[in-house]
């Protein structure tokens, strides 16, 4: 295939790569801005190289590339916990705006490499000036220790062209159930985490919403208290006085709403 056809065929799955990872950014931004703790940590995303196309096409002798090859575009999920992958999973099977094909858990049923994730093969509509079309794309949810232990295997494959030294492999192995290891501690604290976690973001969302507040207070000529709020907001510490801070915003807040009452009133 000339390298003008490949560029129009690889088209579609550049622009799925690009609106999906926006959309699972947005999704863990849209629990962060709640206050809330996301089960996605954070969201990469590729389309496969025209080498490795042909390679795994000549290799599984695929005649249909397209139809038949599910990850020439791929997105990557990374989670803190085993139990995050599943909630991503029910996140994902309930959008109107992608379709399952089906799942392959190597969690439960892991590789005998010792490779765990979990894989979701969509079908995923693009619009284009060329027209509509479904592409088949490949999601894959795993812990930031699953995706350490991925990333060196794979590149060990690409250096052994996909037959690791057996001593080596082995080694692999015991890596990778080390690193699963580390995951099921991590589960067993889980809870601690989530709250400490959670606490932080209601922080940081507090403080911004203060200094929203004090942004309205100079807007409205306030000048004198905006500096004096601003003063006392800098000398809590907002990594421990959460308590403090809200008290801030409660004070700014009633005082903001003497000045709406009285702009009624006018």
């Amino acid at each position: 295939m000339e390298y003008e056809r490949w560029d129009e065929v690889l088209a579609p799955y550049d622009h799925a790569v690009e609106e999906l990872k926006v959309k699972f950014k947005n999704i863990r931004k849209e629990f962060l801005t709640k206050g809330e703790y996301s089960p996605i940590e954070f969201v990469t995303g590729r389309t496969k190289k025209i080498a490795s196309i042909i390679s795994k096409a000549n290799r599984l002798n695929l005649e249909d590339i397209e139809g038949e090859m599910e990850d020439i575009a791929g997105i990557r999920i990374m989670c803190q916990f085993v139990e995050d992958i599943y909630t991503i999973v029910e996140l994902i099977q309930s959008r109107s705006d992608m379709t399952v094909v089906y799942t392959k858990d190597y969690i439960e049923n892991f590789k005998d490499s010792g490779y765990r994730s979990y894989h979701v093969i969509i079908k995923y509509p693009i619009n284009s000036i060329a027209g509509s079309k479904e592409i088949l794309c490949e999601i894959q949810i795993r812990t930031l220790a699953m995706n350490f232990w991925a990333t060196i295997e794979h590149s060990l494959k690409y250096k052994y062209e996909h037959y690791i030294p057996e001593n080596l492999a082995i080694r692999l192995r015991r890596a990778a159930d080390a690193a699963f290891l580390l995951d099921q501690e991590m589960s067993e604290i889980r809870e601690d985490i989530m709250k400490a976690q959670v606490m932080c973001q209601v922080k940081s969302i507090t403080v911004r919403d203060v200094l929203n507040k004090i942004q309205e207070l100079y807007n409205l000529g306030d000048t004198h208290k905006a500096l004096v709020y601003q003063r006392r907001l800098d000398k809590i510490d907002t990594e421990r006085d959460i308590a403090e801070i809200l008290h801030l915003k409660k004070e700014i807040d009633y005082l903001l709403e003497k000045y709406n009452s009285n702009n009624k009133s006018d």
